[in-house]
């Protein structure tokens, strides 16, 4: 008996649209998700009881930029899913050579950057704000950025194969190892420069990650040939700058509350209410993962001439389901969930938890939004959400209500509703099938060519 018939009646449908492959693809992601933010949460937990505040103050800074250069990563990740899944990147063999020349053309310029970092390692560290005996730390997040971009553009090539395991495996396997190498170098190598040892975890683990995705990707896609490229890294990048902004904007949406909340609430309310919007997240994380199965499939539905809207759909119930209970939470028990997560100096920020759960369902729905857009090309919906990041940080700061913790969680709430609303509409109206009913997708190529280019992958294990 098929699993939908085993459901009520008006749930059958329902039941019927998530069965398949495609909702257990990006169930996947979504569960890789959430255990990488929690191993990321106990990384954080960790260190900030294994370092004295000072030093902990000082890595936060130093990865506060590291993630900063981190967005055209994120936005290469996103434009290689989409070109590769598309077929613009060649097929086979050919996108190994592709993948190929392209770390080639990175591992060179990280080599670059490190050398000039080097040298720069004392202005680096005055930038970024932290003591002499971080320089050398200083002087790593720049070539950080640099092999998180190579990262970044391998699981973006998996995510078009369609190897979504594999791309949930190496997250969830790198934030481990940021653990457990940063914990090691910090604590038992190099014990003297605690701090320097606990973020060269970061950049070790995703070069160890980038060498066994490479190794992923040539058993998945074949040896390189000597062919012609079939897209260049160049030509990649220009024509990513959209997801750069839009990605950028998203990340402003989403953190700029807390930069705000450190010049506008007053002693401890600042981190009651930083403690309180990191638990609300938990919904945005699991949106990012959905998100990675969203782009792909919406651009070749998109490119076959199909309606993409039901994988929006989709995606909203998915974070939906987990959203649900989360807020249930937040609303039942919050202060006993901050006093267990944080401790009982954060229970003040309990009674901002709820509003700010609200806020971040709403957040992960103009999120998969935007992941929507940018797989259908747009472009246009970048000025309203850089006109919604310039009004969020404007109202926290002099807005009523915004020198209280439940005050300043409501102006976000109310802001992230404005861009959710905008958001989806834009994403909703692009993805509605062309009224032709086919849809060429780059120089002449027909559907029948996308639906070789994109299908016929390898079958090799999708797995690490």
């Amino acid at each position: 008996m098929p699993p939908e018939n085993r459901w009520p009646g008006p749930l059958k449908p329902i039941v019927a649209r998530l069965s398949g492959e495609d909702t257990r693809y990006a169930a996947i992601l979504a569960g890789a998700m959430i255990v990488t933010n929690l191993v990321a949460l106990i990384t954080t937990v960790a260190f900030g009881r294994l370092l004295h505040v000072e030093g902990y103050g000082e890595l936060a800074a130093i990865l506060s930029t590291f993630i900063i250069l981190s967005v055209p990563g994120a936005a290469l990740q996103v434009a290689t899913a989409r070109e590769g899944s598309l077929g613009h990147l060649g097929e086979g063999r050919q996108f190994a050579t592709t993948l190929r020349r392209w770390t080639i053309t990175l591992a060179f310029v990280t080599l670059v950057v490190t050398g000039i970092s080097i040298l720069l390692r004392q202005p680096l560290a005055a930038i970024i704000g932290v003591g002499a005996n971080q320089e050398w730390a200083a002087a790593f997040v720049p070539p950080a950025a640099c092999v998180w971009i190579l990262l970044s553009i391998q699981r973006g090539a998996l995510q078009a194969t369609r190897a979504y395991p594999a791309v949930g495996l190496s997250m969830v396997a790198e934030q481990v190892a940021r653990l457990v190498l940063g914990a090691g170098i910090a604590f038992v190598v190099v014990k003297s420069f605690k701090v320097t040892g606990a973020y060269l975890g970061t950049p070790l683990a995703m070069l160890t990650m980038s060498v066994i995705l490479g190794v992923v990707l040539s058993r998945r896609l074949g040896k390189h040939e000597k062919a012609r490229v079939a897209h260049g890294l160049r030509r990649l990048t220009a024509d990513a700058w959209v997801a750069i902004v839009g990605l950028a904007l998203i990340a402003v949406l989403q953190n700029v509350d807390v930069i705000v909340a450190q010049h506008r609430l007053l002693g401890t309310n600042a981190g009651a209410y930083a403690a309180a919007a990191v638990a609300a997240k938990v919904v945005v994380w699991v949106a990012i993962g959905i998100g990675f199965y969203l782009l792909p499939e919406a651009a070749r539905r998109h490119a076959l001439g199909q309606d993409a809207r039901p994988v929006l759909r989709k995606a909203m119930i998915m974070t939906g389901a987990v959203a649900a209970p989360c807020l249930i939470v937040y609303a039942v028990v919050p202060k006993l969930l901050l006093q267990l997560a944080f401790g009982d100096k954060y229970s003040q920020g309990a009674e901002a938890l709820f509003d700010l759960g609200i806020a971040m369902a709403f957040l992960s729905v103009c999120y998969l939004s935007v992941q929507l857009l940018l797989a259908m090309r747009e472009v246009k919906f970048l000025w309203f959400l850089a006109a919604v990041a310039l009004i969020e940080p404007a109202a926290l700061l002099f807005g009523p209500g915004g020198d209280s913790v439940i005050g300043f969680a409501r102006t976000v709430l109310a802001v992230q509703v404005i861009a959710a609303a905008g958001a989806f509409a834009a994403a909703w109206h692009a993805s509605a099938p062309p009224k032709g009913g086919t849809h060429l997708v780059a120089d002449g190529a027909g559907v029948e060519d996308l639906g070789s280019s994109t299908t016929q992958v390898p079958n090799r294990s999708s797995s690490l």
